[in-house]
Order: C-alpha cells, then structure tokens, then sequence
C-alpha cells in the first residue's frame, strides 16, 4: 500500500488484499500503457506521512506523470477504481470517518480535476478485494472472497 506500478505491453499488475485503501487504476488503450496506485488516505490531513504515493490527491498527478513518460497521452487515459470498503464499519466508532468512501470521493474528484474518465467501479461495500490488471489487453479482473470474480 502507498505504492504504485507503471508497465507497457506484456505483464500483469497486481494488488491483493485492498480494503479501504483504493485502487486507481489508468490506461491507454492505443499505446498499452498502464499503471496503477495503491492509495491508503485521500489527503494528507489524515497522517504525516512523508509518501506522496499513500494519499489520493498526490498519487494521481504523479501516476499520471509516469504514464505519461512512459508514453502514454493523458487524452487517451481512462481509470478504473477498485476498493474503499467500509471494513470493520459495525466496530468503529460513529464519529470516526468511512476512510473507504472518503478515498473513493477524493480519487473521483481528483480524476475530474484532471481530466480523465471512470469507466468502471468496483468500490464500496464491507469485502476486501485483489486485482489483476493485464496491461496487453486493459482487462481488470477484481477478486474477492464470498463473491464471484468480476471484470471491470
């Protein structure tokens, strides 16, 4: 978590184990460019932390970025996201906030902010998931226990 992966062509991407963190998934179909951040928060209100990679507002720009290096055109770019559970939601206190739906929020703002379509969601509910991203082909597989596997 607070990491991300950039990749052309050939491979896989993978993140397992996303609860309320978020998944943002990009890719350029025409150049087969694809990467995605594994983001924990949406801001750095929410820790002192000094990664920019944990934090939604800072992830995306910078994944964005790598994409784009690594020759990606940001018209071209769409996202997909995966994950912002409310895990453990009936043990937190009612005051502490959802993190799961605030992190969803911040990377569709975020996204807006920048220009760059969601084409699918998988996002929410109180199940952790897993993804496989094959960037040869853009297809997004999103696993969770209890529930069958799913492509977005």
């Amino acid at each position: 978590m607070g990491d991300r992966r950039v990749g052309q062509g050939e491979g896989t991407l993978s993140i397992t184990g996303l609860g309320s963190c978020v998944a943002i998934v990009l890719y350029d179909e025409a150049s087969q460019v694809g990467g995605l951040a594994h983001v924990l928060l949406p801001d750095r209100s929410f820790s002192k932390r000094d990664r920019c990679w944990l934090f939604v507002t800072e992830a995306v720009p910078a994944l964005l970025d790598e994409l784009e290096k690594a020759g990606a055109m940001r018209r071209r770019i769409t996202a997909r996201l995966v994950g912002g559970a409310a895990m453990f939601e009936d043990l937190a206190p009612q005051d502490r906030p959802n993190v799961g739906r605030r992190n969803i929020g911040a990377a569709r703002e975020v996204l807006a902010r920048n220009g760059i379509p969601i084409v699918a969601e998988d996002v929410g509910g109180g199940f952790g998931r897993s993804i496989d991203f094959d960037l040869s082909n853009g297809r997004l597989v999103v696993s969770s226990q209890g529930r069958s596997r799913v492509e977005i």
